[in-house]
C-alpha cells in the first residue's frame, strides 16, 4: 500500500514519495508534505530553471538558488522564478 500525504501543493490527499528526494530539513518537509505528482511538477520546473538560466547543479550558488526556488514552489505564496521571456507551453 502506498503512503498518502496531505499535499501542500495540490491541496488534497495524494500518494506520497517513496523516499526522501532531497537532504536536510527541507527534504524532510517535502517527504512529509509533498505528493509524487507535485514532486514531478517541481522536477519539470527545476529543469526549466536549469536550462533557461544555464545553471550548474555542482555550483554552490546555483544549488542555493534552486533550493530557495524549491522552498517557494512548495511552501510559499510567492511564485517561483521564471525567466523574463518565459512563455508557458500551450
Amino acid at each position: 500500500m502506498s503512503r498518502m500525504v496531505n499535499c501542500v501543493k495540490l491541496g488534497k490527499e495524494a500518494e506520497g514519495l517513496e523516499r526522501m528526494t532531497y537532504p536536510g530539513d527541507l527534504g524532510k518537509r517535502i517527504f512529509e508534505n509533498v505528493s509524487k505528482e507535485a514532486w514531478g511538477g517541481w522536477v519539470q520546473h527545476q529543469t526549466m530553471l536549469i536550462n533557461e538560466y544555464r545553471l550548474s547543479p555542482i555550483d554552490p550558488e546555483h544549488r542555493k538558488f534552486l533550493e530557495a526556488e524549491m522552498d517557494k514552489f512548495f511552501f510559499s505564496d510567492e511564485a517561483s522564478a521564471k525567466p523574463d521571456d518565459y512563455v508557458a507551453p500551450k
